[in-house]
């Protein structure tokens, strides 16, 4: 059974999955179900990496894959405070590179990039065709907040179209902005082009021709010092892999 950590604080996040490494989960039946692989992943990946996480459980008897989802800034921050971690997956290469000079990964591997898409709810209601629309000061709009890659790739093809945006709101995660237009606390939001794929009929996409300048490559490297250092490396091998080139592709991701 797979389990899920809330990325909320760093303690507590530390002690859940202490927890997890420190005691094996039991099935019905009393018996020990085996090992724990900690993946820690940037939140727009969550589907995919699901059901990544399903294939390598499928061939990894006895193994549990725990995933932990949020901005990658955020897993950055609890990856270097000590919280425990088999695996990381960046949406940006410069989240990733902090914890290269920090010595806390080695030699990540990039298996994805993704581009921006303006999310709409169904309908578009205040009109937003371009990224020039985004800059009407009567618009509800909501983005990432700098630090997160979503952000970064949000602000670059602000600067580069001379817009001056002004949210509402700035978010700490894609899956957050993509949550407040879905409730319809937002007229627009900057998010990934796989976001507005998994949100299905609840958002309309809109196309971001400037998205081609801001294109977010996606690492992944085993943490230094894994639990599990063979299994972490096993994990990235199945996210490089064909089967596992074909499942990111699957959700809108394209290659790296």
């Amino acid at each position: 059974m797979r389990k899920h950590i809330a990325a909320a604080g760093v303690a507590a996040l530390a002690v859940t999955a202490l927890a997890g490494c420190g005691t094996s989960a039991s099935g019905d039946d009393g018996e020990d179900t085996g090992t724990t692989l900690t993946v820690f992943a940037a939140a727009s990946l969550k589907g995919s990496f699901e059901d990544l996480a399903e294939q390598f459980e499928a061939s990894h008897g006895g193994v549990d894959v725990r995933l932990s989802f949020a901005g990658s800034s955020d897993l950055v921050a609890q990856i270097q405070q000590g919280a425990p971690a088999d695996v990381f997956a960046s949406a940006d290469t410069a989240n990733m590179d902090k914890l290269v000079a920090d010595d806390l990964v080695a030699a990540p591997q990039d298996f994805a990039t993704n581009t921006l898409e303006i999310a709409v709810p169904p309908g578009n209601p205040a009109g937003v065709h371009t990224l020039a629309d985004l800059a009407d000061p009567d618009l509800a709009l909501v983005l990432c907040a700098p630090e997160v890659p979503c952000g970064a790739a949000s602000a670059k093809v602000e600067e580069a179209a001379g817009l001056d945006l002004q949210p509402v709101s700035e978010e700490q995660s894609v899956t957050d902005v993509l949550g407040k237009v879905t409730a319809g606390e937002a007229d627009a939001g900057l998010v990934y082009v796989t976001d507005v794929a998994a949100a299905g009929d609840d958002v309309e996409g809109v196309e971001l021709p400037e998205s081609a300048g801001a294109v977010n490559t996606y690492p992944i490297a085993p943490v230094a010092d894994a639990t599990q250092a063979d299994l972490a490396q096993e994990f990235v091998d199945l996210v490089l892999s064909d089967d596992g080139q074909q499942t990111l592709a699957g959700f809108g991701f394209a290659g790296p």
